[in-house]
């Protein structure tokens, strides 16, 4: 039997963390087959553990002393968002190395399944072997190679012999998806709380892996290789029900990036949801052509437990998705928008701003089209060329950061023709305080319940998050009007 630890490391982003956290999904699948090949594992995760920092991760690893130690790329969220934790990774993983240099050390993820090369040449040495794509499958078997059998033969994992870089054969994916199971048993669930009123014990799943869409800034179609597999709406239930029951979860994260694809499964779901009622809160993400799609079934959206829809809209002009590639238009998001409202649902829509061609011009646009499209949660995340998608090798004569745990969404890493990187910050909190300045009191007019309470509570600790993130440029960034009472931290 192996000793497994899996750590997450203290990665903290503004943004990513204002509202709550999420327990790390990815993590907890792997540990599950870990311990379904009969090995034992362990997880750490500082991440969302309160004063956990690199020191508690080292003690971590002396108390528990572990054969191998396992990080993963990515925010817990969302897999949209990898890169940014690499470099947490890698100091966990060098602990490991300074506590028992005969620690196997391996990481994971979408950075690490592309960019191999640059983790085993790192110069802290940190990595022993890198798992590359889904690898629920190929843990196992990297396990058994390492009691006696050789590491060529172990699909899907990258690692150095006589200085030189073997990969091996990637991995095909699970084709049953219901067949893999999360070690749920191995968090700790008290760390994982929704911040937003009414607060409570929150999970995520996947109901489906995948996406086959073409964005060209986003981790999920490269990394699943344009694939997507779904599990059994009856499987999901099942889930649901165990995470309710057992763990006493009362909001659930979907963070699939495309659940909705199949419309067939997708009502048979809902349908399951609605008939089970398990009072449980849902928030997911979809496309919004899907919302449009589903325009004669949203009611039971909302019946089965969705109050929080997050769509991406992304530009502000036709012109810019198509740049994008983003595959929609204005017109089509602003009726998405529309109807999710229509039908009860809380909205959230992002707005990429810090394109090279943005201008302060542009950036009003995005505030004008933010406005008149009218989501009920606007975030304006900062457009960023994952080093290994399409959109990095179109846009990288204007990157200027080359720190990884800058690309968070929230630190402009593109310096526009037209525009300072500190002028893109800049820009980033006029989004926020424009958009919010005017929603606060349409929110403080609304009659007293459950969306009113919502609103307030998210846009609290939104706005708390904002003076901690921006306090740093003091008086450029602007303010929130004091009558609002809903002020971040003066500068």
């Amino acid at each position: 039997m192996i000793k497994v630890l899996f750590v997450v490391p203290p990665y903290t982003s503004w943004g990513v963390d204002a509202i709550g956290t999420w327990p790390p999904l990815q993590i907890a699948y792997l540990a599950g087959a870990v311990e379904q090949a009969g090995h034992e594992a362990r997880i750490y995760d500082a991440m969302n553990t309160d004063g956990a920092t690199f020191e508690t991760v080292r003690m971590e690893i002396d108390r528990y002393r572990p054969d191998m130690v396992v990080a993963y790329d990515y925010l817990p969220v969302t897999g949209a968002i990898s890169t940014a934790v690499v470099p947490a990774a890698l100091k966990c993983l060098g602990l490991a190395k300074t506590a028992n240099p005969g620690t196997t050390t391996v990481l994971g993820g979408p950075f690490p399944t592309f960019k191999y090369h640059e983790l085993l040449r790192d110069p802290s040495g940190s990595v022993d072997i890198v798992l590359r794509g889904e690898a629920e499958a190929t843990l196992p078997d990297l396990l058994a190679a390492l009691q006696g059998g050789p590491l060529d033969e172990v699909r899907g994992i990258a690692f150095l012999r006589d200085d030189e870089v073997i990969a091996t054969e990637i991995r095909p994916h699970i084709t049953d998806l219901d067949t893999i199971k999360p070690a749920w048993e191995l968090l700790d669930w008290e760390a994982y709380r929704y911040r937003i009123d009414p607060p409570g014990r929150m999970a995520s799943i996947l109901t489906s892996r995948g996406c086959m869409m073409g964005c060209s800034f986003c981790s999920h179609r490269a990394f699943w290789r344009g694939d997507w597999r779904a599990r059994t709406p009856e499987d999901v239930l099942e889930e649901v029900r165990l995470l309710v029951d057992r763990y006493r979860v009362e909001f659930i994260t979907m963070i699939d990036p495309y659940p909705t694809f199949d419309r067939e499964r997708w009502e048979h779901l809902l349908d399951l949801f609605i008939e089970a009622d398990l009072g449980v809160g849902l928030l997911m993400e979809t496309r919004v052509e899907d919302i449009v799609r589903d325009e004669d079934i949203l009611p039971k959206y909302r019946k089965a437990g969705v109050i929080h829809m997050y769509l991406g809209a992304e530009g502000s002009t036709d012109e810019m998705l198509g740049m994008l590639n983003k595959g929609t238009n204005v017109s089509l998001n602003e009726r998405a928008i529309r109807l999710a409202q229509e039908h009860g649902m809380v909205t959230e829509a992002s707005f990429m701003i810090g394109h090279p061609t943005e201008t302060w011009d542009s950036i009003g646009r995005t505030i004008e089209v933010a406005l008149r499209m009218n989501p009920d949660i606007a975030v304006f995340p900062v457009l960023t060329p994952m080093p290994f998608t399409p959109l990095y090798e179109e846009m990288k004569d204007r990157v200027r950061v080359h720190d990884y745990s800058k690309y968070n969404l929230a630190t402009p890493i593109i310096e526009p023709y037209a525009m300072t990187l500190e002028e893109v910050t800049i820009a980033l909190g006029k989004c926020y305080m424009d958009f919010y300045s005017k929603k606060i009191p349409v929110i403080r007019a609304l009659p007293d319940g459950f969306k009113r309470r919502y609103l307030l509570s998210a846009c609290k600790e939104m706005m708390n998050a904002y003076g901690r993130h921006f306090s740093h440029l003091g008086a450029k960034m602007p303010t929130m009007p004091p009558h609002h009472g809903l002020s971040p931290m003066q500068p």
